[in-house]
């Protein structure tokens, strides 16, 4: 089920990309293609990073990689990559969290001490360790 899924997203940011030629082939602007790029192909790529980007497979994240690399040749422009996506959305989605009391994962998120650091949460697992919580953590901690 889980490749299914990883499947279909990848290919509808393909489809995605030939509107992205269409448009540089009739001269628009840079700007207009990357707004373009980050509404449609982008936001395909992102749906649900933070869900899925912690234990996909390395090959999954180079398929990825490959369409964002693919879609900087044709605007002419340095894209962030499927990385950095998932680092903003991840620390952006964590800040919510720890700002909102009523959240229900806000308790996962406890200061040390110190009141710089959030304790980290114990994992036995890689894939629990790779899960959004514990990673979340280690962004926030190295954030700071």
């Amino acid at each position: 089920m889980h490749d299914i899924i990883e499947n279909s997203i990848s290919k509808k940011a393909q489809q995605h990309l030939y509107f992205l030629r269409r448009l540089r082939k009739a001269h628009l602007p840079p700007s207009i293609l990357t707004m373009f790029y980050r509404g449609t192909i982008e936001s395909v790529l992102s749906s649900c990073i933070t869900a899925w980007f912690g234990n996909c497979t390395v090959s999954d994240r180079k398929t990825r990689q490959r369409i964002v690399k693919t879609a900087e040749k044709i605007i002419g422009v340095s894209l962030p990559s499927i990385t950095d996506m998932y680092t903003t959305l991840c620390i952006r989605k964590t800040n919510s969290i720890v700002d909102d009391p009523t959240h229900i994962s806000h308790t996962l998120f406890t200061l040390m001490p110190s009141r710089k650091r959030y304790r980290r949460i114990r994992a036995l697992t890689t894939r629990l360790c790779n899960s959004f919580f514990p990673q979340a953590i280690r962004l926030l901690n190295t954030q700071n």
